[in-house]
């Protein structure tokens, strides 16, 4: 299903997010969290990285961070660098596939890497573990 919601503007998929699959699956409170979240573009301005800080995201006048002249901004390649180190994504190549093949194709190869291969439910990105059968894997490390 093409849900653009999940593709966020850094280069995240919002679908494999602990807090999304949290507030997804109900299970905030069982998991000792309160708040959850329904996907980067949906909290607008409220994006916990890029969107708050970046003028032209704020006004909309871009979707995607690699459609700026400055890509990839220095608070882009911070998040990236941590994002390699602790969970093995890298936002800056995920942005290049989306401008490569388009948002839809690239979430689709989202939801199918992130799809357990034991039980076919969703895996979290940030905890490496399916929150459907409770598989431990991390798809980004082959």
């Amino acid at each position: 299903m093409y849900e653009k919601n999940l593709a966020a503007p850094c280069g995240i998929y919002c679908g494999a997010c602990r807090q999304y699959l949290l507030w997804k699956k109900d299970l905030l409170e069982e998991r000792g969290y309160k708040v959850g979240c329904k996907g980067c573009r949906i909290r607008d301005k409220n994006c916990a990285f890029i969107r708050r800080d970046c003028s032209l995201l704020k006004k909309k006048e871009i979707e995607f961070c690699f459609e700026c002249e400055v890509f990839p901004c220095e608070k882009l390649k911070k998040i990236d660098n941590h994002y390699k180190e602790k969970y093995f994504v890298n936002m800056i190549n995920n942005l290049k596939r989306i401008k490569e093949i388009g948002a839809k194709k690239w979430l689709k190869e989202q939801e199918e890497l992130y799809t357990c291969p034991i039980c076919k439910g969703e895996i979290c990105v940030h905890d490496a573990e399916c929150y459907d059968c409770g598989n431990k894997i991390n798809p980004n490390i082959k």
